[in-house]
């Protein structure tokens, strides 16, 4: 088999976002199945690079250079990102220094996502099988497995995940991913399938796995008036990196949606759980690689906001009501106030009429004749 690819976690421009990077030792061919959908960065070290494509399917043809596709761009360093690859993208990737000359060359199967096979250990599914395929010789259909990815929660129950990719052996050859091996040759078979396997897991936290980024709050997602439904996509989520979801903090897994428990959420297989349907409203959250990456709140609708306005109005009025009668019975009282200090001042004044002070004489004089 050629030299086998490393997959690399390669942090892009924060414009860019994270991708996942494959590379290649230098002057070597490198052959790897991957999923289509899922962006990806081809690595070439050459500021400066030229890359040229063959597609496998369709007509056969050169070398060609590659412009003017448009989820295809050459990065400043040199490398290839494909941003949502397509199956019909399936080919060989090569990149050219300045000078003419080939630093790298990739064979990339990009697997239909959409026919991925799903299932999940604790209900009992099992994988697919191997199966022979009859093209002049007997070839064997596999499925060549990645390793376990993290556990998508720690410190209580969560579930993992493992990507497989469809592979085709003939006696005594080496293995290769299904549509580089078929290449423009039309074959129907069930068993030509990537695969999603799912179990449940149960792990200690560490430090080890975090992406230690801020998260991000989202108040404004409503569902569709028309399919009532919406669409929520967790960022730097990924088919490739372990994906959790709550609904008002209460974890959504794989093995209630495959058991058919849940209906009110849909995780998207073809993402890895990076994207979540939603069929009402409530707070959900994202975590990637247990880290909590997005919150999503639900904008208030219309009835909400009527209800909204008319509990304020109605604590309003009650707030000027209270007040009101607070402002009368202060009047009052200071009505009262007032016509206390009145009386007090008129007998105030009656007494000293009646009863003159001891230090002031009369000046009135008895005149008898």
């Amino acid at each position: 088999m050629p030299p086998m690819l490393w997959l690399l976690l390669h942090f892009a421009a924060p414009a860019l976002g994270f991708y996942f990077s494959i590379s290649c030792p230098s002057g070597k061919q490198c052959q790897q199945a991957l999923f289509s959908g899922n962006d990806i960065l081809l690595y070439c070290n050459s500021s400066g690079a030229h890359w040229y494509y063959l597609f496998t399917q369709g007509k056969k043809g050169r070398l060609t250079s590659l412009t003017n596709i448009s989820n295809m761009e050459i990065m400043p360093e040199g490398s290839l990102l494909i941003k949502d690859p397509l199956p019909s993208q399936t080919g060989f990737y090569h990149c050219w220094n300045k000078n003419g000359r080939q630093v790298v060359q990739y064979e990339i199967d990009f697997q239909d996502v959409t026919t991925l096979h799903i299932t999940h250990k604790d209900l009992g599914q099992r994988p697919l099988q191997n199966e022979t395929l009859h093209l002049g010789s007997k070839q064997l259909i596999f499925t060549w497995w990645e390793p376990w990815q993290d556990c998508n929660r720690c410190e209580e129950p969560g579930e993992r995940k493992r990507l497989g990719y469809c592979y085709i052996e003939e006696p005594l050859e080496e293995a290769m991913p299904c549509w580089l091996y078929l290449g423009e040759v039309l074959v129907w078979s069930s068993r030509l399938q990537p695969e999603l396997h799912v179990e449940a897991c149960h792990v200690q936290c560490t430090n080890n796995t975090q992406l230690r980024v801020d998260y991000v709050i989202f108040d404004n997602f409503r569902l569709d008036e028309k399919t009532e439904f919406a669409w929520l996509d967790c960022p730097l989520g990924s088919m490739c990196r372990p994906v959790n979801w709550r609904a008002n903090d209460t974890p959504l897994t794989w093995e209630s949606q495959l058991s058919g428990q849940d209906f009110t959420t849909f995780l998207d297989p073809s993402t890895g759980g990076r994207q979540l349907q939603v069929f009402q409203p409530a707070v959900y959250k994202c975590f990637v690689q247990q880290e909590l990456v997005a919150q999503f709140k639900p904008a208030a609708s219309l009835e909400t906001l009527e209800a909204q306005w008319r509990e304020n109005d109605a604590q309003w009025r009650e707030a000027r009501k209270a007040l009101r009668g607070r402002a009368d019975s202060v009047l009052k009282g200071l009505k009262l106030v007032l016509l206390v200090v009145t009386v007090l001042a008129l007998l105030g004044a009656l007494l000293k009429f009646i009863h003159p002070s001891p230090g002031r004489r009369s000046t009135q004089v008895l005149v008898v004749k």
